[in-house]
């Protein structure tokens, strides 16, 4: 609580500045789209979001709304803030009591603090109940809180493993032999052997691209279910040692250039053929259309290697929940217009469509709209679906709490580097120092 009241007070600060005479561009939208602008007596709903891609989205739900429901218009104003502001703008609103969005979407890494308390937000199970039994549940569950569901997840996120083919083949390597992560190793043995590239990279910069979906696919997170921390178990302490072999003992791969797989200087080395293998969501997936064209019909995607034989093989990472607000005028039609844009069938179907995200909605991915071909297929096979339909029982729920950003900043900038890159404490050292400085920090 007393982080809330921290980050409530800053918000407070910034909006004291900007009424005061500062920069009036400090809450303004860096995109604002509005639908049905034209239509009488349509029912303003307002929705913000941090991500511009989900106002395509967004746009799309509306202007069929509106072809549907004539009687019932929706004039929809979407705005996209920068990551910080609108999370920060969206606080304060709900704290003060006024000013917040009808519909909002929040950061998966953020949702724990709108849930302190008794939440502001509307419950959205007459809408999710009726599809969980054709869902992957986990990833709703990330957004409730005593029976209820507040927030509608954009995607799963299933983390796979993406194969440059090219390299496997020269290093003469069977990507479906690899069932483990002792076969992975194996198997970058050879590629290191027979061709100019490493295996793999080991980021240390972001950790939702190896480290957390490692330790989630063993069955616990950075918390468990109480909020007890886990960062210094035996697992952890595993992991890490297995990421930092992979670099210093196996030398099957090498730190990702630039820390983090989401950057412009490991883009281009991927690029140029000198890894053969990424871990991350089914999501990066567009980083490789926008950002590794060259690769088109190089790149297969399979389950992750488990680590033992019969174990999980994904992860669902990363995530946004989209919520009503309790400030909302018309808070039954923004609840239906928002599970019409997300959880019905054809929404669903647009998660796919529009965004390129694997749908919460499973029963989905095997419906002929999703297997229709579009410019995922033609740059990765027509399998996409089929992997993620294998590995839908095998994604644990994630434990979120509102310290969950300490132990991303810890890892990240301390743990990470100490261990992966300088090699200046061992696994165990460097994350019960974390451990500890999160601990205080729950203290607080």
């Amino acid at each position: 609580m007393k982080k809330l009241l921290i980050l409530f007070f800053f918000s407070i600060m910034a909006f004291a500045l900007v009424a005061c005479g500062g920069d009036s561009e400090e809450t303004a939208a860096d995109e604002t789209t509005v639908v049905g602008d034209d239509i009488e007596n349509a029912t303003e709903l307002s929705y913000w979001t941090f991500a511009g891609q989900h106002v395509d989205l967004f746009e799309d739900a509306a202007k069929r709304w509106n072809e549907e429901n004539p009687d019932r218009a929706i004039k929809l104003v979407a705005e996209a803030y920068p990551f910080d502001q609108m999370h920060n703008n969206l606080l304060l609103a709900l704290q003060s009591g006024e000013g917040a969005p009808d519909i909002t979407d929040i950061e998966l890494g953020k949702f724990a603090n709108y849930l302190e308390g008794e939440p502001q937000l509307e419950p959205m199970n007459e809408y999710v109940e009726p599809v969980l039994d054709k869902s992957v549940k986990e990833r709703f569950d990330i957004y409730a809180k005593d029976g209820n569901y507040y927030g509608i997840p954009t995607h799963v996120g299933s983390t796979v493993m993406y194969y440059n083919t090219e390299i496997m083949d020269q290093a003469g390597v069977d990507i479906d032999s690899i069932k483990t992560w002792d076969d992975f190793v194996e198997a970058g043995k050879k590629v290191v052997e027979n061709t100019d590239s490493f295996m793999w990279n080991v980021g240390t910069t972001d950790w939702l691209m190896d480290y957390w979906p490692m330790i989630s696919q063993q069955d616990t997170d950075m918390f468990d279910e109480n909020g007890n921390l886990l960062i210094d178990s035996q697992t952890h302490i595993d992991t890490l040692q297995f990421l930092s072999d992979a670099v210093h003992k196996h030398k099957i791969a090498e730190v990702t250039p630039g820390g983090m797989n989401q950057s412009e200087e490991f883009y281009g080395y991927f690029s140029e053929g000198k890894s053969g293998a990424i871990l991350a969501p089914i999501w990066y997936m567009g980083r490789f259309l926008d950002n590794m064209p060259d690769l088109k019909g190089k790149i297969a995607i399979r389950p992750m290697p488990a680590w033992e034989e019969g174990g999980d093989r994904s992860a669902g990472m990363g995530g946004t929940g989209t919520v009503v607000t309790n400030q909302s005028e018309h808070k039954e039609l923004a609840k239906e217009f928002l599970a019409y844009t997300k959880l019905s069938e054809e929404g669903s179907t647009k998660l796919w469509t529009v965004l390129g995200f694997d749908p919460p909605r499973w029963d989905i991915w095997e419906s002929e709209a999703v297997r229709e071909d579009n410019k995922y297929y033609q740059y990765f096979g027509d399998n996409i679906f089929d992997v993620l339909l294998e590995v839908k029982d095998e994604i644990n729920e994630l434990h979120l709490t509102q310290n969950t950003p300490d132990v991303v900043t810890e890892y990240n900038t301390n743990v990470a580097e100490s261990v992966i890159r300088q090699q200046s404490m061992t696994p165990e050292e460097a994350l019960k120092q974390a451990a500890e400085a999160v601990r205080s920090e729950m203290e607080k």
